[in-house]
């Protein structure tokens, strides 16, 4: 399956961005699904994830109740929506698929990932 993410942009602090990750070559349907970001010089880290379902979600602390990720089976795309952006959210943002179907927060479990899409948050 192959993923790309977009919907990135220059926003202000305190702002809103919706990332979408659509993907081509297979259906999502069975795949977990997971937003992972990495800010200039630091290591990647782990934003958000949805199973397949759709009923398990896992957040991030310093993002929880700003940000939500969402799915939509008939268009075969996952959303990413950010709220109350501050500078720190800066980074490149990258959707990922599990095949097995959970919503897991390690990077090492996803078995596919998509180009980023850069966010620059200014304060």
């Amino acid at each position: 399956v192959q993923l790309q993410a977009s919907g990135g942009g220059l926003v202000q602090a305190g702002g809103s961005l919706r990332l979408s990750c659509v993907a081509s070559g297979r259906t999502l349907s069975r795949y977990g699904m997971g937003w992972f970001r990495q800010a200039p010089g630091k290591e990647r880290e782990f934003v958000s994830a949805i199973d397949w379902s759709g009923e398990i979600m896992n957040y991030e602390d310093s993002v929880k109740g700003r940000f939500t990720t969402s799915r939509d089976r008939v268009k075969n795309m996952v959303f990413l929506q950010m709220n109350s952006l501050k500078p720190e959210g800066t980074a490149v943002y990258y959707c990922a698929a599990d095949q097995n179907g959970r919503a897991p927060i390690y990077g090492t479990l996803y078995d596919h990932w998509g180009q980023g899409t850069l966010v620059t948050v200014s304060s």
